[in-house]
């Protein structure tokens, strides 16, 4: 019987754990996770840094490695990862969870460390993002004996932005990781849940024709989310009504401008030695940016070749500065017609994500409230560990409000608890914690179901003309704000499915077409609509025959509980076959 409910954050630079006895009502508590502090040296931190370090045959004393649950583990997690890391670059794996999302690549190949030398086994964004979710159940198991980690009901958050692929892989690196299963919750509204929790009088906060504007910018992603408020029967009610695109725009990007800025200082650094920097300007952010911090931030570069401590460079970069670079690169004053700059890329690049090609946040933040109806939100609430920094915080409320006087709307309240600075490390775990209460009966829960409207490609029946491929239609499987565990059936078209060979079925998905009901059919596909990853199976035919098969079918969509998007073609006679969104493997096809 399950005695907890824990919510999980995944985090791209660093993940964390909360958790709730479900006994009897009480708040939420955050689990220290016991890591490698050093060689030799295991404590308890209360954020195991998304970092995966690949160590070399001899360059650790045997024995010094072990954990308490694994006395030989092939790969460093946590923070002596992340502090070995600076040091060597090369054996570092960061920012696995970007890549979960990346449709440039495949994720379930070894891709990382990208500068890995020769001799240096790679490893999948899958498999260090499993790594992670591995070390968390172990240590909480460690930890908690008679209530392990696999028999309690566990959230755990991806960005409101995750296509389902990313969803999908997200989900099969808890279950190679021991979880049987897991409940899928946007970062966003986590962090939301988690100002609920700390706020019980959260109804005296905001009222009925309210709408919160929840920022949430992470290591790697920023997310924008609106939830409006509703009354209901007397009782205040909260729905999700828009999420952002995906931005792969955070905390990495303001690394690297950063490094860039230092690198000024120590003259031409090799690849390694700027990936070194680009990593030691991560810990100079985060140390620059709290409250209490110093005036400067040493920054020490290795020599190459012989001589390396002769050879280190040595140089320093001051609070001042990296606040400067942040606040004007990355949040810039903007007009509210703004639009993200597109730069035109050359036709070749290196490997890597897809960052967004415009660094401002405010100028994607101003695209999303016009895309979402011009909206004027009255409530803001920050989350990330970036906006723990003042001067980006007041930055923010500033850019905001000014376009909020241009239309006649007051300024935003901001929605804040009394212990702030833990919130934006730790509201997104807190806040998956707390939905796991919402969900026993013990809590408020947001409505919003997906967050994305979805598409089948359809294509026509057309007369075939040389050089051209069929029209291609688009027909709706799932609506915009399908809740959890629902399921949508679509008898009132026919289509034609081929069986018995290899085919390709082509998916497509909208942030932005909230009015199309399952079963509307698009006679072309629009410009807001973006094509996912296509799926390429083989659909048994009948019985033992092995020939190709024309089946008429209908079709049937379902969200799962736990978030995962099924589309069933289902025949006359009772056949019936199974589609998940699994992109970049085969999808799982039951007859």
């Amino acid at each position: 019987m399950s005695q907890y409910v824990v919510g999980i954050d995944l985090g791209t630079t660093n993940s964390a754990l909360a958790y709730a006895p479900l006994a009897e009502p009480s708040r939420v508590s955050l689990f220290q996770i016991p890591q490698l502090a050093n060689a030799g040296e295991v404590d308890d931190f209360d954020l195991l840094p998304s970092s995966l370090y690949i160590p070399g045959e001899k360059e650790f004393v045997e024995g010094s490695l072990a954990l308490p649950w694994n006395s030989q583990p092939s790969y460093i997690t946590g923070r002596l990862a992340w502090l070995r890391g600076v040091e060597n670059s090369s054996r570092l794996v960061a920012s696995a969870k970007s890549w979960l999302s990346n449709q440039s690549s495949d994720p379930t190949q070894p891709l990382l460390p990208l500068t890995a030398p020769e001799g240096v086994a790679k490893i999948s964004p899958l498999e260090a993002s499993t790594q992670y979710l591995l070390h968390l159940r172990s240590a909480w198991n460690q930890k908690n004996p008679k209530a392990k980690l696999e028999d309690q009901p566990v959230l755990l958050t991806v960005p409101a932005s995750f296509d389902a692929a990313a969803r999908d892989l997200t989900q099969r690196a808890a279950k190679l990781a021991g979880f049987p299963e897991v409940t899928i919750l946007e970062e966003p509204q986590a962090a939301f849940y988690a100002w609920i929790e700390r706020n019980p009088n959260w109804r005296e906060q905001v009222k009925p024709g309210d709408l919160i504007l929840v920022i949430d910018i992470g290591g790697g992603t920023t997310d924008f989310t609106l939830i409006s408020v509703t009354e209901k029967g007397g009782e205040l009610q909260l729905e999700r009504i828009a999420v952002g695109d995906h931005l792969l725009l955070g905390g990495d990007n303001m690394d690297l401008a950063v490094a860039r800025f230092a690198e000024r200082q120590f003259g031409q650094l090799d690849a390694l030695q700027f990936h070194s920097l680009w990593q030691q300007a991560r810990a100079a952010k985060e140390a620059l940016l709290a409250n209490d911090a110093a005036a400067s931030h040493a920054i020490n570069i290795l020599g190459r070749g012989t001589g390396l401590v002769g050879g280190t460079k040595r140089g320093k970069i001051a609070r001042d500065e990296v606040r400067q670079i942040l606040v004007e690169g990355f949040f810039p004053i903007v007009d509210f017609a703004a639009i993200p700059e597109r730069s035109r890329r050359a036709a070749l690049m290196e490997v890597g994500l897809n960052y967004a090609n415009d660094p401002a946040v405010t100028r994607h933040l101003a695209q999303f409230l016009r895309r979402a109806g011009s909206a004027r939100p009255t409530h803001l609430l920050l989350n990330g560990g970036v906006l723990q920094a003042a001067a980006i915080e007041q930055r923010l409320f500033d850019v905001l409000n000014g376009w909020l006087a241009e239309s006649g709307a007051p300024p935003v309240v901001e929605l804040r608890s009394e212990t702030k600075q833990a919130d934006l490390m730790h509201a997104v775990a807190h806040g998956a914690a707390y939905y796991g209460l919402a969900r026993a009966g013990k809590g408020v829960r947001i409505r919003g179901g997906v967050p994305r409207a979805y598409y089948v490609g359809i294509e026509s029946s057309l007369p075939a003309v040389p050089g051209l491929p069929a029209p291609m239609k688009a027909f709706a499987v799932v609506p915009f704000g399908l809740e959890e565990g629902s399921k949508v059936e679509l008898p009132q078209r026919k289509f034609a499915l081929l069986v018995g060979e290899p085919a390709e079925f082509r998916f497509f998905s909208s942030l932005t077409r909230k009015t199309d009901a399952a079963g509307s059919m698009l006679e072309e596909i629009p410009d807001d609509l973006e094509e996912l990853s296509p799926i390429e199976v083989f659909l048994p035919p009948h019985g033992d025959e092995s020939r190709e098969e024309v089946v008429p079918v209908t079709l049937e969509s379902n969200v799962t509980e736990t978030g995962m998007l099924e589309l069933w073609c289902v025949a006359a006679d009772g056949r019936r076959w199974k589609l998940e969104f699994n992109v970049r493997e085969r999808a799982q096809v039951a007859a």
